[in-house]
């Protein structure tokens, strides 16, 4: 069965994280994705040897794709790759502010050149404004857009702990790309796009940025919601947490009256609305905490589900590994075979497959014949 984006040519002149993120899916999607390294490689294949002696990032995010090894400074590679744009219908870059300019491969310069090409410059803090030209890493933009602030426990600020700053940015380069691949159907005109982790990241701090603009940002509660009640972890008997949810006033109801076992707390004025579980939930934790720590977390868990109470364990990564929901997937490597999860897009007669995870400029000899 053919893929969507089957017959799409994609030049990824790319690094690290959010740019291989967003072209690793378009791969998944059928582009033909090369990508553009140095001699000694995407600095992300160095990262750790956790995938059978390769960087687990590296793994995750350059599946399907082709490694061509090019010096863009050289006279003769700069020209391969100016072969290559005038053939493709994607450019997507995220190396420092203003390389790819200096080396003139500017997306405004290439788009007058290519009219159909479009590009995508994915960058730390945007194409203009005073953070422009900083360098720019996942943990540094967690702190710069205060989502390490809302992060962690009342005591200290705390790192998210996967790069949602990149991951982010390339899930909103690959929305873009595929927009800008629909409009030119239409137009038969390319499209230049600009993303950052720091406008990302922005957008996921909507909430924070308003309750802040009304009057109270909110604080850090661990693993607690800062603005629902209850929404929060409790220990059962055998000690291991139970994380509840209570989305209205329905199911509080429901809650107070199945496992609390007391009705009339759905209509006691400390607790008959979120905003006041919210103000008195001290009193209401404790409520709920001397009734949980009387039965092991299995058994909480046979009443939660009974009851239709929505709750979670707070697992591991271990437990993760084993988890009953979670799909795998397999991708082939340079060192054997790795699992990795599988695309939460799920086509309905279609199966995973995903591409291989190539070797520092495996393709490298082939394509220089192919676009000679």
């Amino acid at each position: 069965m053919s893929k969507p984006l089957e017959g799409i040519l994609v030049v990824a002149l790319e690094q690290a994280v959010a740019a291989p993120y967003c072209s690793s899916r378009l791969a998944d999607a059928g582009a033909r994705v090369i990508k553009i390294e140095r001699p000694e490689g995407d600095f992300a294949r160095g990262y750790d040897k956790a995938a059978k002696g390769q960087a687990s990032y590296f793994v995750w995010l350059n599946r399907g794709k082709e490694s061509l090894v090019l010096d863009i400074k050289d006279k003769d590679d700069a020209a391969l790759l100016h072969r290559l744009l005038a053939k493709a219908d994607v450019f997507i870059q995220n190396l420092l502010p203003g390389a790819v300019g200096r080396a003139g491969f500017g997306s405004e310069e290439l788009r007058r050149r290519h009219k159909k090409l479009i590009t995508c410059d994915v960058s730390g803090y945007g194409e203009d404004g005073p953070y422009a030209a900083m360098k720019a890493y996942d943990m540094l933009v967690q702190c710069e857009t205060g989502i390490a602030s809302v992060t962690g426990v009342p005591e200290t600020p705390g790192r998210i702990g996967v790069s949602v700053c990149d991951i982010a940015a390339g899930m909103y380069a690959h929305q873009a790309i595929l927009e800008a691949l629909i409009q030119r159907g239409r137009t038969g005109e390319g499209a230049g796009i600009a993303v950052s982790l720091f406008d990302g990241m922005a957008d996921w701090m909507a909430v924070p940025l308003m309750q802040h603009d009304g009057g109270k940002a909110p604080t850090r509660v661990g693993l607690m919601h800062p603005t629902v009640a209850p929404y929060e972890a409790y220990p059962a008997k055998d000690g291991i947490p139970i994380v509840i949810s209570i989305q209205n006033e329905r199911e509080w109801a429901r809650f107070c009256a199945e496992i609390l076992e007391d009705a009339s707390l759905a209509t006691h004025p400390d607790f008959n609305s979120n905003v006041q579980r919210v103000a008195n939930r001290p009193a209401m934790m404790a409520i709920i905490g001397k009734v949980f720590a009387r039965d092991a977390s299995a058994r909480l868990a046979e009443k939660l589900l009974k009851a239709g109470v929505a709750f979670g364990r707070v697992n591991g990564v271990a437990e993760f590994a084993s988890h009953p929901q979670l799909r795998r997937a397999t991708v082939q490597t340079p060192n054997g075979a790795v699992t990795v999860p599988a695309p939460p897009p799920r086509f309905a007669g279609q199966t995973v497959a995903l591409g291989p995870v190539p070797a520092i400029g495996e393709h490298s000899e082939r394509i220089r014949r192919e676009f000679a």
